[in-house]
């Protein structure tokens, strides 16, 4: 019988009532098989999905824009895994638009095609309800605190018909999450953050504070791991790889933090849900914080 090693971390309960392992899986990675953007082979992605599962990874990240080269995370995550197994959470993404021919998404939503992008994954996922769907607001550069109301409103419109169960925002400000706060419950958050990179610090803690997630994105420094000694001291002394160190150090900062590392590699996901198991001393995090 296959451990269920990603669940060693523990359990947070999304808005109260949707339990996840703390230790995820980001789905960006599974149409892309490097950095470089080269495309990923099918059975590749499939495996690594079904593999994920029986790791006791019960927390999938996806959104209907992470497509490259014929390949569509939402419908790679449909044909490995539905019927979904029970406890399953998968969170999706709307906000970002991607034409054809972009390679990321290079615009932004209006609040009137927010439906349509709540439709379309619900089509591609094969559900009649999504469990966590965030509004991901603003481009690549630092949240610019605009306004998001309005697009949040609809997300709460469509909870409220019952086409979405939890809701989140991402790539938010504190002014933000607290607009969005007003309209709606917020069940979690993501941004970017990292143990190298902890200028969101205030945010997660307003998030523990409040039983809000916290689930960071480019939780190994993006796409490629950083070159940080501190990373590497801390690994050598565990005999872990700088990826665990990364992931560990994350889930010790707070309860309320939710990883959700991506891979289209076997390999690195079996590292990744290892790391859920490793436990960081205090000398560890501090010298993390040096």
């Amino acid at each position: 019988m296959t451990t269920k090693i990603a669940a060693a971390a523990g359990h947070w309960k999304l808005g109260g009532d949707l339990p996840v392992a703390r230790m995820g899986f980001g789905a960006m990675r599974l149409p892309v098989r490097d950095a470089e953007g080269a495309p990923n082979e099918r059975g590749d992605a499939l495996a690594v999905l079904a593999r994920a599962a029986e790791l006791g990874i019960d927390h999938i990240d996806t959104a209907a824009f992470y497509h490259q080269g014929g390949l569509a995370a939402n419908e790679l995550i449909k044909e490995a895994l539905h019927p979904y197994p029970d406890g399953l959470v998968i969170a999706t993404k709307v906000g970002p638009g991607r034409r054809p021919g972009d390679r990321y998404p290079t615009y932004e939503l209006e609040a009137g095609e927010l439906r349509g992008e709540v439709e379309r994954n619900l089509a591609e996922l094969g559900v009649d309800r999504l469990d966590l769907v965030y509004l991901r607001v603003g481009g690549r550069a630092e949240p610019d605190g605009a306004p998001i109301g309005e697009r949040f409103a609809v997300l709460a419109a469509l909870r409220e018909e019952g086409l979405i169960r939890r809701l989140g925002v991402s790539h938010v400000t504190a002014a933000q999450l607290a607009e969005a706060q007003r309209i709606a419950p917020v069940a979690a958050v993501q941004n970017r953050f990292d143990v190298t990179l902890p200028q969101d610090t205030g945010l997660m803690k307003t998030c523990e504070r409040d039983s809000v997630a916290y689930v960071p994105y480019f939780p190994l420094g993006g796409f490629g791991l950083p070159d940080d000694e501190r990373v590497a001291a801390v690994a050598a002394r565990h005999e872990a790889t700088a990826a665990q160190v990364l992931l560990a150090g994350l889930l010790a900062l707070s309860p309320a933090i939710l990883a959700i590392p991506g891979t289209s590699s076997l390999a690195h996901l079996e590292e990744n849900a290892a790391a859920a198991g490793l436990v960081l001393t205090g000398e560890d995090m501090a010298d993390l914080r040096r």
